[in-house]
């Protein structure tokens, strides 16, 4: 057996495309699958969720924190990944991504400053860390925010 070939046991999947309530013939005749009685099986059913009555899970559950809408997801580069960098070279988001550093910028890149930096770049990124800009600064580079 391989992922290839995997299927389901012989008549455990049912098709959903048949027409209920056509006639005994048909296997799904008279009550159309319904059963017998009961909520279910008459119209206007219980929504999902709905508990008959009772205080329903989501409304039992506290509600904890609170959710930003307007928050950004910064992806964070420490000064020591730009080493890749060849001398002189111009350090954007797009190099940064062909390089293979970062996958997703998401919403911006944020140079940081953990580790040593011994090459001269011109850097552009949307924020960077005051230790970061003084590393950068400190070989001849220039930091610029976009």
């Amino acid at each position: 057996m391989e992922l290839s070939n995997l299927q389901p046991a012989a008549g455990a999947k049912h098709s959903d495309n048949f027409r209920r309530g056509r006639g005994h013939a048909s296997g799904n005749g008279k009550t159309a699958g319904k059963g017998h009685k009961g909520q279910k099986a008459r119209s206007g059913a219980a929504r999902p969720g709905f508990e008959g009555g009772q205080m329903p899970l989501y409304r039992r559950l506290p509600k904890r924190g609170f959710t930003n809408r307007n928050t950004k997801e910064i992806i964070g580069i420490n000064v020591d990944m730009l080493e890749t960098f060849d001398a002189g070279a111009e350090v954007t988001v797009e190099t940064l991504i062909e390089a293979g550093i970062v996958k997703n910028p998401r919403d911006g890149v944020k140079i940081l400053g953990n580790g040593e930096l011994t090459k001269k770049l011109t850097v552009k990124a949307n924020a960077f860390s005051e230790g970061a800009k003084q590393k950068i600064e400190a070989v001849g580079g220039t930091c610029e925010v976009i």
